[in-house]
C-alpha cells in the first residue's frame, strides 16, 4: 500500500524508478520536478478488457516547482495479453501516452482510447490545470467537493484490513466487505482530525478518516473510519461505518463535539 503520507521527493523517486522508459524523459524536465514542493497524483483513464486481455490504467502526476510553476508527468501502466506483471511508461505529456497507447495496443493516437474518468480532469494539462489540480494539497473542503486522487495498489486488501480493524458492532456487514473485495483504487481522506473534546466528563480526541474505493465495475464505495479515546480506560479505538452521517451520529453520541 502507497503511503498517503509520502514526499514528494519519495514519490518521484518510485515513479521514475520503476518506469521502464524514464531515461528517455528529457534532463531538464526531470531536474526541475526534482526541485517539487508538493505533488498530486490522480487516475485518469482505465481500460479494463478481461476477454480482450487487455488492461491499462493512466495517471497523471501534477507537481509544484520551488519557483511557483507547476509541471506534469503522465503514466501508463499495462499488461500485455497473457501477461500478469504490471509495467509502466513515463510521458512528458499527453500526446507522447496518446502515441504509447497507439503503439502498445494498436489503437489510433486520436479518439476513444484516452476518454477521461469521471472523477479527472480534461485538457493538456498546461501550467493552471496544474496549479489547480495541486490546490487540493493546500485546502480543506467538505467531503462531497473533495476531488479524488486515487491511489491503485493493494485496495481490497486496505478495505478487508479497514474491517478487520472495526470494533464497533454496528460496523459494516458481509455484503460490503464481498463488494468490495472488487476493490482496485483508493483514496485516504482526514475529514475531521485530532480534536479534543469533553467525553463523559474528560478529555477524549476524535479523528474521521473516509476511505473511497473505485470498484471493478466503475461505481465508487466509501468507508468512514472514526477512531477516538472516548474509551472507559481512555484506550485508542476504531470504529468503521458505510456512511458519512453514521459515522458523525457515532461521534455526536460519545462526546459534546463544538
Amino acid at each position: 500500500m502507497s503511503d498517503p503520507y509520502e514526499t514528494t521527493e519519495a514519490h518521484l523517486e518510485r515513479l521514475l524508478g520503476r518506469a521502464l522508459n524514464s531515461f528517455d524523459l528529457p534532463d531538464r524536465l526531470v531536474e526541475r520536478i526534482g526541485t517539487a514542493l508538493a505533488h498530486s497524483s490522480s487516475l485518469y483513464t482505465t481500460h479494463h478488457s478481461p476477454s480482450a486481455g487487455v488492461w491499462r490504467e493512466t495517471h497523471r502526476h501534477a507537481y509544484l516547482l520551488a519557483d511557483g510553476a507547476a509541471a506534469s508527468l503522465w503514466e501508463l501502466a499495462y499488461r500485455l495479453k497473457g501477461d500478469r506483471s504490471t509495467r509502466y511508461e513515463v510521458f512528458a505529456s499527453k500526446s507522447e501516452l496518446r502515441l504509447a497507447v497507439a503503439r502498445l495496443f494498436g489503437e489510433p493516437p486520436t479518439g476513444g482510447a484516452l476518454e477521461p474518468a469521471p472523477a479527472a480532469g480534461d485538457g493538456e494539462g498546461g501550467p493552471d490545470e496544474d496549479l489547480a489540480a495541486l490546490s487540493a494539497l493546500f485546502s480543506a473542503s467538505a467531503p462531497q467537493q473533495r476531488h479524488r486522487e486515487y491511489t491503485v495498489e493493494q485496495s481490497a486488501d486496505h478495505a478487508r484490513r479497514v474491517l478487520r480493524r472495526a470494533e464497533n458492532a454496528d460496523r459494516p456487514g458481509e455484503g460490503v466487505a464481498d463488494r468490495l473485495r472488487s476493490a482496485y483504487a483508493h483514496q485516504i481522506t482526514q475529514a475531521f482530525g485530532g480534536r479534543q473534546c469533553l467525553a463523559d466528563g474528560r478529555d477524549a480526541g476524535f479523528s474521521l478518516y473516509e476511505h473511497a474505493f473505485v470498484l471493478r465495475d466503475g461505481s465508487e464505495f466509501s468507508l468512514w473510519e472514526v477512531e477516538h479515546t472516548a474509551t472507559p480506560d481512555g484506550r485508542h479505538m476504531c470504529e468503521v461505518y458505510d456512511s458519512e452521517t453514521a459515522a458523525r451520529g457515532a461521534m455526536e453520541l460519545r462526546a459534546r463535539v463544538r
